[in-house]
This record gives structure tokens, C-alpha cells and sequence, in this order.
């Protein structure tokens, strides 16, 4: 039957799952998982957002996947893939990214999670260049935390449901504003997450000002379920801090409150990603006692 790559706009339950089940074997295999939050809850959930799903057969057997995003009218179509680890070096991955090509007639913003070789040949064979970095950050909790140092007039409490979404989706976009993706973030994206088996409010910091909400920190944590198998982890999932709060080390504050709250539930390690270029929350997390740990990097191709 050989090789071939069914093109679907949506995919059924049987499909997913075993789109699933590659994501993690590769992620065993790689240590790093090979597809982004979003892509995994576009998987599961759906969505109105315009995708293309690329499903790489071998024989009957699934070998590769492809998530493609149209939905950016400003950065364009990008595009994330994974190729099971018995089936690499025989041509799938440089397939996808055809086929994806194809789809998005010739503009593309690929990326690879962790530094991975094979991802920057295959990019540099077919005319990608990096684009953009993303550094994943990691600290150990056993190491001193210090106490939280709020600014005047600050109350901190934990989010509730039903009632914070509004007020969360204002603040997060004036925080996020020169944010090309966090700051367009609606209260579906918000109620996305909410049904997420790992969301837990008791985790979701909401910093006040009198009747106004100023900041947040959302963190995460991997792994609770036991869906992987390796030690759970924390993450600095969000922080945010309105622009009238600015200059007054809410953000420091509200990040010390949220890795106390990791360190209280038994975790022993905390990651966060940022964009390369964003120095000054880079200093703040390595100040913090964070250091960088791996990397996701971001290439483009253009037409012509």
C-alpha cells in the first residue's frame, strides 16, 4: 500500500486517539513533546478556528501527523509535526512539510519544540530560517523562595469560576497587548482550558486593587494525573500585570506567590517559557533563580 498522507479538516475519535498515542511515543522517545498546548486542545476539542489535519500513512499504520493554522491573518499560516521514531530517515517529515507547503501555497511558520538537529536540517534543506526563540526556563523548588513582596493596596485571592472570566480576558489584554497571540485570547479560550482535566483554580492568582483586578498568575502543572511518566512538574503557565501596575514588581510578587503554591503541593521543579527577545522578563526569571533549559525555535519560509 506504501506510503500516503490523508489531508482532514476534522478529525473522529478513533483518529485522535491514535494521533494521540504518536504524540506520546515520541514524546517518550524525545524527552520533549513534539506538539504545543494549543495543538493538543485543537485535537481533542475542536474548534471553529480554520486547521488542516495531515495524517502520514505506512501501509495502515500511522507514522506522522501535521496540525496546520490559518487562523493568523497577521504572522500567516504555521504549522507544527511529529514522525514516529522507528519510521524517521525515510522521508515522511520532508513530505508533511510539502504537503503543508502546498496547503498554505508557499508561507510558513513551522516550529520544533527543543533544539532538535533533525528539525534544523530539515528546515535549512527545504528554505526555512529561524524565525523566532522560545526558551523553556526551569528552577528547582527545594532552592529558597522568597516571601512575596506586594505592592501598597494589593490583595491576592484565587480564581472562581464563573464569575472572574470577564474581568481575566480585560486584564490579560491590556497586559498582552503588543502580544500577537496571549493578548487576542477570548472567554471560550479561557473556558477551553477551564475544562482541561489540569486546570485548577486553586492554582489561578488574581491580584486586586480595590475593586479592580491589576494581575494574575496561572500556573500548571504536568503530569498530576499520572498521564506521563515522568515526575510531575509546574509551570509558570501566565503572568500578567496591568500597565497601571507597571514598574512596581507586581509581576515578581505575583510569580513568588504562585511558585510557593507549586512548592506547597509537593513539586519539585517549575518551568515557564518566554520569547528570547522579551530580556527584561528574562532577567526578572533569572533573578527569580530560574535558568534556561531547552528551547522551541520558530521558522518561516515566504513565497518567491
Amino acid at each position: 500500500m506504501g506510503s500516503r498522507i490523508e489531508r482532514l479538516d476534522r478529525l473522529d475519535p478513533e483518529q485522535v486517539r491514535a494521533v494521540t498515542r504518536l504524540v506520546d511515543a515520541v514524546t517518550d522517545a524525545d524527552g520533549v513533546r513534539p506538539l504545543s498546548e494549543h495543538v493538543m486542545l485543537h485535537l481533542r476539542h475542536g474548534g471553529d478556528d480554520p486547521t488542516r489535519n495531515f495524517l502520514q500513512y505506512d501501509g495502515d499504520e500511522l507514522v506522522g501527523y501535521a496540525h496546520l493554522d490559518v487562523s493568523d491573518p497577521v504572522e500567516g499560516p504555521s504549522a507544527e509535526l511529529t514522525v514516529a521514531p522507528h519510521a524517521r530517515r525515510r522521508g515522511h517529515g520532508r513530505a508533511l512539510v510539502d504537503a503543508l507547503l502546498d496547503e498554505s501555497g508557499g508561507n510558513l511558520r513551522l516550529w520544533a519544540h527543543g533544539e532538535g538537529d533533525a528539525a534544523r536540517a530539515l528546515a535549512g534543506k527545504l528554505g526555512f530560517r529561524q524565525d523566532r526563540v522560545l526558551w523553556q526556563m526551569r528552577r528547582s523548588l527545594y532552592a529558597p523562595l522568597p516571601e512575596p513582596r506586594l505592592p501598597a493596596g494589593i490583595t491576592i485571592r484565587t480564581f472562581v469560576v464563573g464569575r472572574d472570566e470577564e474581568g481575566w480576558v480585560a486584564v490579560n489584554a491590556r497586559a498582552f497587548a503588543e502580544h500577537p497571540e496571549q493578548g487576542t485570547w477570548t472567554i471560550e479560550d479561557l473556558r477551553l482550558r477551564e475544562r482541561e482535566p489540569w486546570f485548577d483554580a486553586s492554582g489561578f492568582f488574581l491580584a486586586e486593587h480595590g475593586d479592580d483586578l491589576v494581575g494574575f498568575h496561572w500556573t500548571k502543572v504536568h503530569g498530576a494525573d499520572g498521564s506521563h511518566h515522568h515526575e510531575p512538574i509546574g509551570e509558570v503557565y501566565v503572568v500578567g500585570v496591568d500597565p497601571s501596575m507597571q514598574g512596581k514588581r507586581l509581576g515578581p510578587a505575583l510569580t513568588l506567590v504562585g511558585l510557593r503554591h507549586l512548592r506547597a503541593r509537593g513539586l519539585s521543579q517549575v518551568m515557564l517559557y518566554v520569547d528570547e527577545t522579551n530580556t527584561p522578563a528574562i532577567g526578572i526569571y533569572e533573578e527569580l533563580g530560574f535558568a534556561r533549559w531547552d528551547t522551541d525555535l520558530c521558522y518561516r519560509k515566504t513565497a518567491g
